[in-house]
């Protein structure tokens, strides 16, 4: 809110428009630790790096032979929005940085995405980043997806089964796919607050294409 445009209220009036202007804001910034579960969303580099611009913006990423790379571990609602920008931020340290670009491949999303979702855990830094070390280890990458040598088609189901066959563990219903159009630009995996895998409800999406394209590694 701008206060500079407002008229004179008093130092009452002027107290309660700061209340309700805090209020408004924690509401749209969400509150830490208030969520039911999380996804994980490895994004597939290929389609990501083929769009403009992002090739050269994003080197770390788009180096040939990238498949999966870790977009981010998501804290998710049952139904309804999920927090988001749960605050305040503090930069992650140079050194944290260089220990998650393995699987982060860029520092600026490594920032946003403690901003934007790390604040919502309740965790420190190094516990979030952690997290998603272990989230992403715990995915296995099934075999049809990373001998891909071509363009390939397949539907959302059938991506979420290979997913499925390669992590037995994993309960029915704890991968779901996403598209942009008709190609596959992410798989997301669902866990409970303890990192143990669980299924995905309807508020983490789902690709609506029949057919999607993968597109192969560069």
């Amino acid at each position: 809110m701008n206060f500079r445009n407002l008229a004179p209220v008093g130092l009452l009036g002027g107290l309660v428009i700061l209340a309700l202007s805090c209020s408004l804001s924690a509401q749209v910034r969400g509150a830490a630790g208030q969520f039911d579960y999380f996804v994980l969303s490895l994004s597939w580099a290929p389609e990501f790096c083929a769009q403009p611009g992002e090739a050269a913006s994003n080197p770390r990423e788009c180096v040939p032979g990238v498949r999966f790379v870790v977009h981010g571990l998501w804290p998710e609602a049952n139904s309804g929005r999920s927090p988001e920008s749960c605050g305040p931020v503090k930069k992650v340290s140079g050194g944290l940085v260089n220990d998650i670009l393995p699987y982060m491949p860029s520092p600026g999303l490594i920032q946003h995405e403690w901003a934007t979702h790390g604040t919502c855990t309740g965790w420190s830094q190094d516990e979030f980043f952690t997290k998603i070390i272990l989230a992403r280890a715990a995915v296995q990458i099934p075999v049809q997806i990373t001998a891909i040598g071509q363009t390939e088609t397949e539907s959302p189901a059938q991506i979420e089964e290979q997913f499925a066959g390669s992590n037995p563990s994993f309960p029915k219903g704890a991968f779901r796919t996403a598209c942009r159009g008709a190609a596959l630009t992410e798989v997301r995996a669902c866990f409970d607050k303890d990192l143990k895998a669980r299924a995905c409800t309807a508020s983490v999406g789902e690709c609506a294409s029949a057919t999607v394209t993968i597109r192969p590694p560069r």
